[in-house]
């Protein structure tokens, strides 16, 4: 499964940039990447987990603008189609386990 992180944050105050960084930087702290400029993805093995990984999000979010949250499964974030200009190309894999011996 995947969470999507979707956000259009005010950039105008420094402030407002200075609110913007420390949400995209708890975004990355906690394991998204980066798809686009305002979306963030990662990769969740059960609902439980996405579940810590909404609040921990949730936690960050800033007083002004707009997040959204998207759950989506690995199958679904799959048949997504992704172009670079013209070319297309496939999304990102899902991340290999660490193995732990």
């Amino acid at each position: 499964m995947w969470l999507i992180a979707m956000f259009d944050l005010p950039v105008e105050t420094t402030e407002n940039r200075r609110d913007y960084t420390r949400f995209r930087k708890a975004l990355l702290k906690d394991g998204f990447m980066m798809l686009q400029f305002s979306v963030y993805a990662r990769y969740i093995p059960s609902e439980e987990a996405a579940e810590a990984h909404r609040k921990t999000v949730k936690s960050c979010i800033p007083p002004l603008g707009q997040v959204r949250l998207l759950a989506i499964t690995d199958h679904q974030f799959a048949k997504m189609e992704v172009f670079f200009g013209k070319k297309p190309r496939s999304p990102e894999d899902i991340p290999e386990q660490i193995l732990l011996f």
